[in-house]
């Protein structure tokens, strides 16, 4: 027999249930907080046609997109029509263009699921993993940036996790920079692409980098020269006083700036005129979020209002923006192995099989009372029932020998320190309540 790879695939993972436990605790927090500030759950396919992912995420991105292979008797043909989704704001933008008449005319989403990425499996990088994200539909006011950095900066004050930097930017400022700095408008998308390199590759990098897609020399000298220098941001703004895109950027830049900085607690938000966000569709503000303490990008987004429009709509503003929330599990896990998840807080032993029916009937009162319980499923005697019990976790066994089914009585005992409680049958799910306190 072929021996079978027990492995999952390459960029997936099996959670076991300590792990999994963790990481709904952080999802949850994440949903708690989004519909605080007002924001709507929704949901799309795992799967979307091929054709409304593709042309959506850039030359890079266009690579890494799940083609799903023709099923049935199409097999043959080897072609794909459906393809696992890359992202989450795609596919939103297609169902708010296919619902716009049910939802409200300004739209808060969050949406929390897997995508697929046909990615290079590597540390933190997988070609399975969760995304956590938030749009706002139909504001054009910087009022809507600022409400999406707030609820994600909300999510990493509800975690407890350490400090972190927001970077803003805009994209009429790159555009400004561009025609500032003379990159004909052939070259701006290429220019972008390799700016948002930059963390990467470094500038010495970006310069090799920016001649190689065509710049000429001097272009690529002059732009250099000034990032490599102690101040690009105020070089940048004495260049685009003579760009009205650029100064419409900056504008915009510092009224999100003015928005959020006071009400951040746990980091601060700064401009960043080289960042650039590699994707195809922001039309305006973008921004990233930074762990100061582990040196990590953990969030991002920005504007896109014209991504309605190719679904055949009129171009609406959105604004939305997305946490790492993969990297972020990360890093507050750390290295340090998770606890055990502790386990139901009673177990209901069985005496004999003539107490088989009593204890199923224990069981189902206490979990009628909301109270997590099971019920042993194991032949042995009594002593082994409370060693399952112990390795099970559970904080209380309940006991009924003879003598307590006499009674109509149990008895309750910690797990813990060993103590044991009497209570009538019909008290026991009110006692293990006042107990667990």
């Amino acid at each position: 027999m072929t021996k079978i790879n027990l492995a999952p695939p390459s960029g997936t993972r099996d959670f076991l249930p300590q792990e999994l436990l963790f990481r709904r605790r952080v999802l949850l927090a994440a949903q708690t907080v989004f519909e605080r500030h007002g924001f709507l759950p929704m949901d799309t396919p795992a799967f979307e046609r091929l054709e409304t992912l593709t042309g959506k995420y850039g030359d890079e991105g266009e690579k890494l997109i799940f083609k799903i292979l023709k099923r049935g008797d199409k097999a043959a043909s080897g072609e794909s029509d459906l393809a696992l989704r890359y992202d989450l704001t795609v596919p939103t933008m297609r169902v708010v263009s296919h619902h716009r008449h049910e939802l409200p005319r300004i739209f808060k989403r969050y949406q929390i699921g897997p995508v697929w990425r046909a990615d290079r499996p590597g540390k933190g990088r997988f070609r399975e993993f969760y995304q956590c994200d938030v749009d706002i539909v139909g504001a054009r006011s910087a009022l809507a940036d600022a409400e999406v950095l707030l609820a994600l900066s909300a999510v990493l004050r509800e975690l407890a996790f350490p400090g972190f930097v927001i970077r803003l930017n805009s994209r009429q400022v790159l555009r400004g920079m561009l025609e500032a700095y003379d990159v004909p408008a052939e070259r701006q998308g290429a220019t972008v692409v390799a700016l948002d390199k930059l963390d990467k590759i470094g500038v010495e990098g970006l310069k090799n980098e920016l001649a190689t897609i065509g710049l000429v020399q001097t272009v690529v000298d002059r732009l250099h020269g000034d990032i490599a220098g102690s101040d690009f941001a105020a070089q940048l703004r004495q260049r685009l006083e003579t760009s009205a895109t650029g100064r419409a950027g900056l504008a915009e830049v510092e009224a999100i700036r003015e928005a959020v900085g006071p009400e951040l607690a746990n980091g601060t938000i700064e401009f960043e005129p080289l960042l650039a966000r590699g994707m195809d569709y922001y039309t305006g503000p973008i921004f990233e979020f930074y762990a100061t303490e582990f040196r990590s990008a953990i969030a991002g987004g920005g504007r896109y209002d014209g991504l309605t429009s190719m679904f055949g709509r009129q171009a609406e503003p959105v604004c939305g923006g997305s946490l790492g929330i993969e990297r972020i599990i990360m890093l507050l896990q750390g290295d340090a192995a998770l606890p055990a998840p502790a386990g139901p807080l009673a177990y209901v032993t069985v005496w004999s099989d003539e107490q088989r029916p009593a204890a199923f009937k224990l069981v189902a009162a206490i979990r009628a009372r909301g109270i997590s319980a099971e019920i042993n499923l194991v032949d042995g005697g009594i002593g082994q029932q409370l060693k399952i019990a112990s390795e099970r976790r559970c904080r209380f066994a309940v006991i009924q020998g003879p003598d307590e089914a006499a009674a109509g009585t149990v008895q309750i005992k910690d797990m813990d320190s060993g103590q044991q409680v009497g209570a009538p049958v019909a008290a026991v799910p009110a006692t293990l309540a006042r107990l667990a306190g």
